[in-house]
């Protein structure tokens, strides 16, 4: 055996070597293969042909991985202080704050946990079986192994249908052709030859080679298997995969800067409100120091909203069943989201935004072009299926997808194929570039010779041309008026194949059964038929949903490995902006500067390899772009695991772009994705929503505890000991998060997508959902709650700056109430930022169904003796309630005199 492959068990350059060469540098034999020895010994050092799979994460590694948020080690450390205070007071009761904020995370948790296992059921079952076996020949004899058992130097027998199970030289061939589309972006089959080419050529293009995970559409052949494994193109691919490395999602970045901004203000405000209390009581000793430090754990809990985390995950689980209902699956919950937040979809062509299906597109006989329904092409498409092994099945084509191509355009056009009797054929190969059959008609009176073939050679071989007057001689100005339609064809991307016919002799024997034969010499004086142009054609919904992605701003650029005429020309169709295309040649050629600048500004890369495209990924990202990919081959893999979201196609996917994507659409419509960014715009819109009402609501509390304890004196809240009443009780806190913080948050969450969301451009991956002005509007909306809240108290109680005759607890059972009904007033301020809090008051009914569940409570909370006694709270009158609601009616008429100064200063 060589050295190349003792080092390293393949052979990195058998395309360039003559098949002699390579047979000889694996030791083994062309006609005999490797021994069972041999093959045993192989297999034991260079390993088994299969790609190491990714193991399982476990449900522990799961666990700890959705607990890893900042929002939730804040929780935990909430959670710490309760059970400190706790003690420290004695240990009376339950330590319920401690027992609800661990709920909180035990819920988050739970949820997460079941919604990425579901999400890994629906991805389990779209897993495709694949041929476990191959054909092979191990010491003369031919014999059936198991895949992944074969070994470099086992000589492998292919024939039409086989899936390549292993990269491999090929040894002889007969009208092979494979599919390669998976791994190379080529959308028809490549005609495969024995011939060594030179050592630098494209992947595409090395055709003395077959390659794990193709498949073989047409003709035969042997081959010797040179890279198994980890050592084939696809196993290079898969260390691509693995060396991506993954990005965190733009929710993800956003809940951490949340998480750290909060944790931040939470111990700024608690130290705050504690030294404040401290430095203005006289009592030091360590009861008052534990009340104190009990204030500082309410105001904590106060301004954490507890439950958020809890209600992203809903929120985002909500998002991937609706996905799911347009077959698109998430594997992971912030993926849904991601998609709202690309600039940029970087998709491949074949199979993703074509049918993958060559289909004829025009005739051309010599009276023109024609629509396959034209009765003018129907010699052409049944001559070209009569010279044609493809066959029409239930489940689809079977065969060669050009020679399929006339059948399927036969059934369009409804042409009934007369039944003919095949005696003999000359197959295709790419020396010969052409294919003739003799048939004969039921009656086999009358035989013909077909040909099918490469425009230029068919010609060649014609003397006479087809038109609708009859049959005319081929002048040589008829022919470079066809030789000029071949030309313009080529340069609209199209795959040309013309037909041709003559009469040949009944028989070429004598006797009762006289063997008929075709013979080369009998391939000339034919009469010009017609050609097809065929093409893989866009899907018909691809060039509406990139027109509306383009509508919103995001960038759409095609990358394939197909020929740059076909991508151009598929990209014009499409409409994806300056469809000039760039080859991967030409890109492996720019200096960084050049690159750069090359991406920015082209939208269609064409003969590009798997480090193409993950390059072409990293530098969006690297420049500020959030950037989705598309794709459904081995080839799309490490890009689809590199960018920020990956979409893999579900049912022209393979196993390893299934595995290297966060999202997988079931039905390959890339249309879908156009959905999947508004559902994702939509939930990024509503999380806003939610962020924005859970935060200026907990500050809400957090203003009226600070406020009542620094202006005490003013509001008439200090007693005759001096000790001040507390305008809120820790209980009190916990309950107005439980009733506000959680339906009404929720019901936020599953507010209606605004159909606006696809006329703006994608947000900026710096842009945060909580900027200086958002912040703004959340710290004055929770001032007003805890101005009105205070000053209802105080009108409440005698002294202060309104004079009252209540006691302290129905006070501040008045102030308790005010903050829940203005944070429930409150989700309707912050469905819109500008427009009127009435706009769409009720398109959404769980809205206000969870406000009228958060008043209930708060109603049974009042007037229910058991829970009285648990809060601290009194039953209320009616004038009682007339200060609540005059409360609310201040606050939407503040909000709405805010939302029309807002809408003025942006006019200015």
């Amino acid at each position: 055996m060589s050295s190349s492959l003792l080092d390293d068990c393949a052979l990195s350059d058998a395309h360039a070597r003559t098949a002699a060469d390579v047979v000889s540098a694996l030791d083994t034999s062309a006609t005999a293969g490797l021994t069972q020895a041999e093959a045993a010994e192989r297999l034991e050092r260079c390993g088994r042909n299969e790609l190491a799979a990714a193991p399982a994460e476990p449900i522990w590694r799961r666990v700890l991985r959705l607990l890893n948020e900042p929002l939730t080690y804040l929780l935990l450390a909430a959670i710490l202080v309760s059970l400190i205070a706790w003690a420290a007071e004695g240990r009376h009761g339950a330590p319920i704050d401690a027992i609800v904020i661990a709920a909180v995370v035990v819920l988050n948790t739970v949820i997460g946990l079941v919604e990425e296992l579901k999400a890994a059921d629906a991805v389990a079952a779209l897993k495709q079986m694949t041929s476990p076996t191959a054909a092979v020949a191990r010491s003369g004899r031919p014999q059936t192994v198991p895949a992944a058992d074969l070994v470099p130097g086992d000589l492998l027998h292919l024939s039409e249908g086989d899936a390549v199970p292993a990269d491999a030289r090929l040894l002889t061939g007969s009208r092979l052709m494979v599919a390669e589309a998976a791994l190379t972006g080529e959308s028809v089959p490549v005609h495969k030859h024995t011939e060594p080419v030179s050592a630098d050529t494209p992947l595409a293009d090395r055709l003395s080679m077959v390659h794990a995970g193709t498949a073989v559409t047409q003709g035969s052949g042997t081959a010797v298997i040179t890279g198994t494994g980890a050592r084939s193109e696809i196993g290079r691919i898969a260390g691509m995969i693995s060396s991506a490395g993954e990005t965190d999602t733009p929710l993800q970045k956003e809940m951490a800067a949340v998480g750290k901004m909060l944790t931040i203000a939470v111990i700024v405000i608690a130290l705050a409100v504690m030294a404040t209390v401290y430095l203005t009581t006289a009592d030091h000793s360590a009861a008052s120091l534990v009340t104190i430090l009990l204030l500082g754990v309410s105001l904590a809990v106060a301004a954490v909203p507890e439950g958020l985390t809890a209600i992203v995950s809903v929120i985002l689980a909500i998002g991937v069943r609706r996905m799911a209902s347009h077959e698109a699956i998430v594997k992971q919950l912030d993926a849904v989201e991601s998609l709202g937040s690309a600039g940029v979809v970087c998709t491949d062509k074949t199979g993703t935004l074509t049918l993958n299906q060559m289909t004829i597109d025009q005739v051309i006989t010599a009276d023109g072009r024609h629509h396959i329904s034209d009765p003018q092409a129907a010699g052409t498409l049944e001559l070209g299926s009569i010279a044609s092994n493809a066959r029409l099945t239930a489940d689809g084509p079977i065969g060669d997808p050009t020679e399929a191509a006339f059948l399927l355009a036969c059934a369009d056009a409804g042409i009934a194929l007369s039944q003919t009797h095949r005696f003999d054929e000359l197959p295709f190969s790419s020396e010969r570039k052409r294919m003739s059959v003799l048939v004969a008609g039921d009656t086999g009176d009358s035989r013909q010779l077909v040909m099918k073939g490469a425009p230029d050679v068919v010609l060649d071989r014609c003397t006479h041309v087809r038109t609708a007057d009859g049959d005319v001689e081929a002048t040589p100005e008829v022919l470079g008026r066809l030789d000029e339609e071949v030309t313009a064809l080529a340069g609209e991307a199209y795959r040309t194949l013309a037909v041709a016919v003559r009469e040949a002799p009944a028989a070429s024997g004598t006797g009762e059964n006289p063997e008929v034969s075709l013979g080369e010499e009998m391939e000339h004086g034919l009469t010009f038929v017609g050609m097809v142009a065929m093409i893989d054609p866009p899907r018909p919904e691809a060039k509406a949903a990139i027109a509306q992605a383009q509508q919103a701003g995001i960038r759409v650029i095609m990358i394939t490995g197909d020929h740059p005429l076909t991508a151009e020309r598929i990209a014009a169709d499409l409409g994806i902006d300056d469809p000039k295309a760039l080859t991967g040649a030409q890109l492996s050629e720019l200096t960084y500067a050049q690159f750069a600048e090359a991406v920015e500004t082209t939208s269609v890369f064409a003969r590009v390899d798997p480090s193409h495209k993950l390059r072409i990924v990293e530098h969006l990202q690297d420049h500020g772009h959030v950037v989705a990919m598309t794709g459904d081959g081995v080839n799309d893999a490490p890009a689809l695991k590199r960018a920020d979201i990956g979409v893999a196609m579900g049912i022209t996917g393979t196993q390893v772009s299934h595995d290297a994507a966060t999202m997988i659409l079931a039905d390959d419509n890339f249309a879908s994705i156009i959905t999947a960014v508004k559902q994702g715009r939509g939930i990024y819109s509503n999380l806003k929503k939610v962020l924005r009402y859970l935060l200026s609501s907990n500050m809400g509390e957090v203003f009226t505890v600070f406020c009542g304890v620094v202006f005490a004196s003013a509001l008439g809240l200090v007693q005759a000991n001096g000790a001040v009443i507390l305008p809120l009780l820790a209980t009190q806190i916990l309950w107005v998060n439980l009733v506000t913080d959680s339906t009404p948050a929720l019901a936020l969450g599953v507010d209606p997508v605004d159909e606006r969301v696809m006329t703006k451009p994608p947000r900026r991956p710096d842009q945060r959902a909580l900027d200086g002005r958002e912040w703004a509007r959340i710290l004055s909306t929770g001032f007003i709650m805890a101005v009105l809240s205070l000053l209802a108290l105080d009108a409440c109680l005698p002294g202060g700056l309104i004079a009252g005759d209540d006691d302290a607890a129905t006070g501040r059972t008045v102030a308790f109430t005010v903050l829940v009904v203005l944070q429930l007033v409150n989700t309707l301020s912050v469905r819109h930022a500008h427009t009127t809090m009435f706009a769409g008051l009720f398109t959404n009914h769980w809205l206000w169904l969870a406000l009228a569940a958060g008043l209930l409570l708060q109603l049974l909370v009042v007037y229910l003796p058991i829970l009285n006694t648990a809060f601290s709270t009194v039953p209320l009158d009616g004038q009682h309630w007339l200060l609540v609601i005059g409360c609310a009616v201040v606050f939407i008429i503040v909000e709405e005199l805010r939302r029309a100064v807002m809408r003025m200063v942006g006019r200015g």
